[in-house]
C-alpha cells in the first residue's frame, strides 16, 4: 500500500531535515533527539527498530516525553455537513480533497460540504471525511499568520480512534495518501462487522467509571453470552461509553437511573465500536497494516490501546488493528497529558468535542479549535 507520494520522509536520529515544504504535515523543532532515553531498560517494550539507515532505538523511545503543546484529532461523530469549506480558501488544503477524490473514487468534498446527513453520517463515508478534514484543518492553520510556528512547536500528538491516524499522518509515520487508504478500508470493514451482528452504543452521563462498570455487570446478569456489554470508551469522568450486543444495550438503559446515571443517550453509530464484535474487521485491517509502509513518528503519538507512544512500526501496526476491539483510553491520555505540564492544544478538524472533553478535566486547560 506504500504511496507513490510519499509526503513525510524517512527520520534519522542524526540528523533531521529542516525543510519547509508547505506540503509536508509533520515538523518538529528539536525532532527525535529531544526525547529522553534514559529510562528505556524499564519500559514493559524492548523491541528494536531501525530508523532511517543507522541507527537504532527501543520501542520507548518516546516514554519519557515532557509535553509542552499538543494537537489532538477527533473521532467520529464530529461529523458535520458544511465541513470543508473553509478549506478550499487555502490551496495546500484544497488540494487534499482533491487528492482523496482520486483515492476514493467519489467527491469526498461535495458530501463534507452539501451531504446529505445520512450519506455523511455512514461509517464508510464519515471516517475518510473526518480524516481529511483534520488534516485540511493543519492546512488553514499554516496559512494564518504565525501558524507555521505553532506546527514547528508541537511536541506530541493524538486522536480519539479514528483519529489516531490523523495523529499519525501529521506525525509523518505514513503518508496522507496511505492513511486514507487505511481509514477507508478501517470504515468498510467496521460496517461489515457491523451488518455481521446486531449490536450498539449508549453514552452513559454522570457516572464515575467504576459504577459504569457495576451496571455493565449488572446488565450482563439478565442477557446471554452474545449480548453482553463492556466499557469501549473511557471519554472523561461522567461520561463513558457502553457497546454491546441489543438485548445488553437495552438493559444497561433501563437499569441506569437506579445507578443514579443522570442519562443515557444512544449512540447514532455502526455497531459496538472497540469491542470483540469488532473482531470480523481485525484480519483485513491487519493485512492491510503489512503492506502499508510505516516509519517511526518525528514526535509521540499516544495510542487509544495504552494511553502510551510508540516508535516501533510494527508495534503501531499491531496496536491499530487491536485498536477497534479495544476500549478507548482517552481519559488516561488527557489526563497523562495535563499532569505531565501540558500547556496548550489545539483540537483540528470538525467539531468541539475534543475540547470539552479537556476542559471538563481541567478547565483552566488552554484549547483552541481550528476548523477546515
Amino acid at each position: 500500500m506504500a504511496s507513490s507520494s510519499l509526503a513525510f520522509p524517512s527520520i534519522s536520529l542524526n540528523k533531521l531535515s529542516s525543510s519547509n515544504n508547505s506540503t509536508s504535515f509533520a515538523r518538529c523543532r528539536d525532532g527525535v533527539r529531544s526525547f529522553s532515553t534514559r529510562n528505556l531498560d524499564r519500559s514493559r517494550v524492548f523491541m528494536t527498530v531501525s530508523v532511517g539507515s543507522s541507527a537504532s532505538v527501543h520501542d520507548a523511545l518516546f516514554l519519557d516525553y515532557k509535553p509542552s503543546c499538543a494537537f489532538l484529532f477527533p473521532g467520529q461523530g464530529a461529523q458535520a455537513v458544511g465541513m470543508g469549506a473553509e478549506a478550499q480558501n487555502v490551496p495546500a488544503a484544497a488540494d487534499l480533497y482533491k487528492k482523496a477524490n482520486d483515492i476514493l473514487g467519489f467527491d469526498l468534498l461535495d458530501v463534507c460540504t452539501n451531504g446529505p446527513k445520512e450519506k455523511l453520517d455512514s461509517t464508510v463515508l464519515r471516517q475518510p471525511a473526518i480524516y481529511v478534514t483534520s488534516l485540511a484543518a493543519v492546512e488553514v492553520l499554516r496559512a494564518r499568520e504565525g501558524g507555521q510556528q505553532i506546527i514547528d512547536s508541537v511536541d506530541v500528538t493524538c486522536g480519539l480512534s479514528l483519529g489516531e491516524y490523523t495523529a499519525l499522518a501529521f506525525a509523518g509515520a505514513f503518508s496522507f495518501e496511505d492513511g486514507l487508504k487505511l481509514v477507508k478500508l478501517r470504515g468498510e470493514a467496521m460496517q461489515e462487522a457491523s451488518d455481521a451482528a446486531k449490536s450498539a452504543m449508549v453514552s452513559i452521563i454522570g457516572l464515575d467509571s467504576e459504577k459504569v462498570q457495576l451496571l455493565c455487570d449488572a446488565a450482563n446478569e439478565e442477557v446471554d453470552e452474545a449480548n453482553k456489554v463492556q466499557i469501549a470508551n473511557f471519554l472523561c469522568p461522567g461520561n463513558y461509553a457502553v457497546s454491546g450486543g441489543v438485548k445488553g444495550v437495552e438493559a444497561v438503559e433501563a437499569k441506569a437511573k437506579s445507578f443514579k446515571a443522570r442519562m443515557t443517550v444512544r449512540l447514532a453509530v455502526a455497531g459496538a465500536f472497540h469491542t470483540h464484535f469488532k473482531e470480523p474487521a481485525v484480519s483485513r485491517l491487519e493485512a492491510a497494516l503489512v503492506a502499508t509502509e510505516i516509519r517511526t513518528p518525528r514526535i509521540p503519538v499516544i495510542s487509544n490501546v495504552d494511553a502510551q507512544p510508540h516508535a516501533d512500526p510494527d508495534t503501531i501496526k499491531n496496536i491499530l488493528a487491536r485498536q477497534v476491539t479495544s476500549p478507548v483510553q482517552w481519559e488516561t491520555t488527557v489526563k497523562t497529558l495535563l499532569n505531565k505540564g501540558l500547556q496548550k492544544s489545539y483540537e483540528l478538524g470538525p467539531g468541539k468535542v475534543i475540547a470539552g472533553i479537556v476542559k471538563r478535566m481541567e478547565k483552566k486547560a488552554e484549547i483552541e479549535n481550528v476548523g477546515a
